[in-house]
């Protein structure tokens, strides 16, 4: 069996996400959304509130889990006896950072990275954007899942919500 693990903080998940998901399961036995606990990050989603949103946006998806690594993805992939990570690319600026990470992760476990480019609908897209539309009250339906749009809604809705 083929496994392949899509890493990242995923704060919160998108539709460029899952359409990497989507691809990654086309391509894998089993894929393994890993979510990185990152203590030094301010994250507007709790660790468990992404995991849930997650869960809830791959639902559709039979050979998708999702599960939390703190630390090294490498460590993480050779617990699990993962050898590969598939990662979205938008554009120019995200390959620099992700080679150099692939090229890595490589020297330290033999664990390969495929890239897959970005569905041009979400070539804009990400979590940062996200956050500010919604924080503003913009409208954030078909960028990300129902139960995210829901979510920065009801975040952003509460007083202080989103500091």
């Amino acid at each position: 069996m083929r496994s392949a693990v899509c890493p990242g903080s995923f704060d919160p998940v998108t539709n460029g996400h899952v359409d990497v998901f989507t691809r990654a399961s086309e391509m894998a036995d089993k894929v393994t959304i890993a979510v990185l606990v990152n203590r030094t990050k301010q994250s507007l989603f709790t660790l468990d509130e992404r995991v849930e949103l997650l869960q809830a946006s791959v639902g559709h998806l039979s050979n998708v889990s999702v599960d939390v690594f703190e630390g090294l993805l490498v460590d993480w992939c050779r617990a699990q006896g993962v050898k590969h990570v598939i990662k979205g690319l938008r554009a120019v600026s995200d390959f620099d950072y992700e080679l150099q990470m692939a090229q890595l992760n490589f020297r330290l476990a033999e664990v390969e990275t495929a890239f897959v480019s970005t569905n041009p609908k979400y070539s804009f897209l990400s979590s940062s954007i996200v956050k500010e539309v919604a924080r503003y009250g913009g409208d954030v339906s078909g960028l990300v899942p129902d139960a995210v749009r829901a979510a920065l809604q009801k975040k952003f809705a509460t007083p202080g919500g989103g500091a």
